[in-house]
């Protein structure tokens, strides 16, 4: 189900996926079966997303991010893919994130450029992630730390 109020450019899109009201996907994305991509969410040209997952309201995701199967993205989760950002000037590539199979990312959570979460991994709400997390673990704060480790 792609709700009407909403703009969806690209063709693949997975089955018993649902995009809801106000989204914009752009034509290069790519977004697996069993989907929930809540309102007021961007997925820009190079982005792939997994089976299974859920986008909460208020999510943008860049160019060069790639979520995997069973990603949970709470509402307000800002991923960013430029290290270096200026006004016009663009770097040569993008770094965006990469959420493996199974993580969960908390509300208002903010995952740097190039970062890398772990399998299974959980960041807490309002985390700031600035380095890659580690599979089965737990991480939160600013700067995320590591809570619980299995």
């Amino acid at each position: 189900m792609i709700h009407i109020l909403s703009d969806v450019q690209t063709t693949l899109i997975g089955k018993n996926t649902n995009i809801w009201q106000f989204c914009v996907v752009l034509s290069g994305a790519a977004v697996g079966d069993d989907c929930n991509i809540n309102a007021h969410c961007f997925i820009e040209n190079d982005v792939r997303i997994g089976n299974r997952v859920t986008v909460k309201s208020g999510v943008y995701l860049w160019d060069g991010t790639i979520i995997e199967d069973d990603v949970f993205i709470g509402p307000n989760v800002t991923f960013s893919n430029d290290k270096y950002p200026r006004s016009k000037q663009y770097p040569g590539q993008f770094y965006g994130a990469t959420v493996k199979k199974g993580a969960s990312i908390g509300a208002g959570a903010v995952i740097l450029p190039g970062i890398v979460i772990g399998e299974n991994a959980m960041i807490g709400a309002g985390a700031v992630v600035t380095k890659d997390v580690a599979a089965n673990t737990v991480v939160a704060g600013v700067p995320a730390r590591l809570l619980i480790s299995k």
